[in-house]
């Protein structure tokens, strides 16, 4: 039996730690994603750690996992309906974000952003 004090508990229970988040905010795109695909947009995660994350969100019934029965294998990642139910939250995760770095950067702090979130936290 889990015990929960606060129900924010729960809700890190699923979507906790440092890269969930980030495989979410992918699939928030619309696109379905191959794992090669995720691996290379999230860089600094290792294999064996983003094929954990997806196994665990898929587990949780937030990632549905297509395999087409073909040589070689192609396997792509998609969010679940229920999955979809955290699209809020996780903007608003993202917007935070981005005036957190923006208030680090106008403090002198140096960040390095990929293109697209440089262009989305200057607008």
């Amino acid at each position: 039996m889990k015990k929960y004090n606060f129900s924010i508990e729960a809700t890190l229970d699923i979507i906790g730690g440092k890269w969930k988040i980030v495989i979410l905010c992918i699939l928030m795109m619309g696109q379905r994603k191959r794992t090669s695909e995720l691996k290379r947009m999230i860089p600094n995660i290792t294999q064996k750690m983003l094929i954990q994350q997806l196994r665990e969100l898929e587990k949780d019934n937030i990632i549905l996992r297509k395999v087409y029965n073909q040589s070689p294998p192609k396997v792509e990642y998609s969010l679940t309906e229920y999955g979809e139910s955290l699209t809020h939250v996780i903007d608003l995760m993202c917007d935070w974000g981005a005036v957190n770095i923006k208030k680090r950067i106008e403090e002198g702090e140096e960040i390095q952003l990929s293109l697209e979130e440089h262009d989305r936290i200057r607008n």
